[in-house]
């Protein structure tokens, strides 16, 4: 199987600004996502909800050879990544099919195929 991460940008703002009820309605489109995923061969093997970017450390390397840690998000966008999944599935098609159940006219949600190094380190 291959493994893919389903990533899930975001506008923060309308988030923190959505009622109750289109709070639960948001979930139950991830409640029906995963059913569907379940239901058709695809398997979740990890993901999570992510806090808001503004709670986000971002770490360079300094030109000495230390470190900086910097507060808030890598990129200043409306969009921030909000979540992701991690799914094992054989049919790339179908995933994209499900995938849809995420997705709306204003956001969309990234697949992409994880790198299998094989056990190589590299």
């Amino acid at each position: 199987m291959t493994e893919y991460v389903v990533l899930l940008p975001g506008d923060e703002s309308r988030w923190e600004a959505a009622t109750a009820e289109e709070r639960v309605a948001t979930y139950a489109r991830h409640e029906e996502f995963s059913r569907l995923l379940a239901e058709r061969g695809h398997r979740v093997t990890g993901g999570s909800e992510l806090t808001h970017s503004r709670t986000a450390k971002v770490v360079r390397r300094t030109p000495e050879g230390g470190h900086a840690v910097t507060d808030g998000p890598y990129a200043e966008a409306v969009e921030q990544l909000s979540g992701f999944y991690i799914v094992e599935s054989d049919d790339l098609d179908d995933l994209l099919e499900i995938c849809g159940v995420l997705a709306s006219v204003d956001e969309g949600v990234e697949v992409r195929a994880a790198v299998d190094h094989g056990g190589d380190p590299a």
